[in-house]
């Protein structure tokens, strides 16, 4: 799946968010791109092979005794008034909630909605699934704990709207836990190379050609300093790290990419992926 190629300052900002709207209504986030899923959508089946491939592909960065338990703060969580912006296929909306936190998720698609509610009952769980966009949420202040994001908000028209929204929904204390493309990461620095030199010649943006190269209507990416300014403007503590994945370690051809993997160490292919991942992930907190 490839993004379109579009500058939101030529089209407008609306029209950059119906844009959103439909790709993710249109394109489910299945983790396909390579073999497709050979069971009926939103089937049990379904779920598990996506989950599968999922979880997969965080292993360098995310897992130690359960999925996520890493980045996700299970025990803490429990009980908690948990916001999710982007609940996507629904899997971080099964995990939260199967973790005990009373959960609000939310995604601007139509698709995203049906696929976490048919999860979540297939599960025997519950949880607040509506369709809302995350740059005009009407949550009233202060009234979450915890906010979980994951790989959403650098695809909005208005990203620094909704980290404005994040704030003024967490309670003070509250914590925000925020994934977003990294612009020099090793996935960004090969569309360059691969795209933009070539590209530039064609009168393409740098943005264009790593929209190109991303799911969605667009995706934004930032550097570390670029995230940490931004969030800083709100939340007076802000960590933020780089996370990678098997291709930001091995950034060769899939095939040979399969051969190499089976012959270095877990703990170098972490090493490797995470200090040059084509993601970043910051832990923020709101004054007390």
């Amino acid at each position: 799946m490839k993004s379109i190629f579009k500058r939101s300052g030529d089209i407008g900002l609306s029209s950059v968010q119906d844009g959103n709207r439909r790709w993710w209504t249109d394109n489910t986030m299945s983790y396909d791109w390579h073999e497709k899923v050979g069971h009926e959508p939103y089937s049990a089946a379904w779920f598990e092979e996506i989950d599968r491939r999922f979880v997969y592909g965080a292993r360098l960065f995310a897992h130690d005794k359960r999925p996520f338990d890493r980045i996700i703060p299970f025990e803490r969580i429990k009980g908690q008034r948990v916001l999710e912006i982007g609940c996507g296929m629904g899997l971080h909306s099964e995990l939260l909630a199967g973790a005990g936190a009373d959960l609000t998720s939310i995604d601007v698609s139509e698709t995203s909605i049906h696929a976490t509610k048919a999860r979540l009952q297939l599960k025997g769980l519950t949880a607040d699934v509506r369709q809302m966009d995350a740059e005009i949420s009407d949550f009233a202040d202060e009234s979450f704990d915890f906010v979980w994001t994951w790989g959403v908000i650098h695809h909005t028209s208005r990203t620094g709207t909704v980290i404005q929204n994040i704030h003024r929904v967490l309670r003070p204390g509250g914590e925000a836990r925020i994934m977003v493309y990294n612009l020099e990461g090793m996935s960004a620095y090969v569309t360059i190379v691969q795209r933009y030199l070539l590209g530039f010649w064609k009168r393409r943006s740098l943005d264009e050609c790593l929209w190109s190269d991303s799911d969605g209507f667009l995706a934004r990416h930032y550097t570390k300093d670029m995230l940490e300014d931004i969030l800083r403007m709100l939340f007076n503590q802000v960590a933020v790290r780089s996370l990678g994945q098997d291709a930001d370690a091995l950034p060769v051809p899939r095939q040979i990419r399969r051969v190499l993997l089976k012959a270095l160490s877990p703990a170098w292919l972490a090493e490797a992926g995470n200090r040059r991942g084509s993601m970043l992930f910051a832990i923020v907190h709101k004054q007390a």
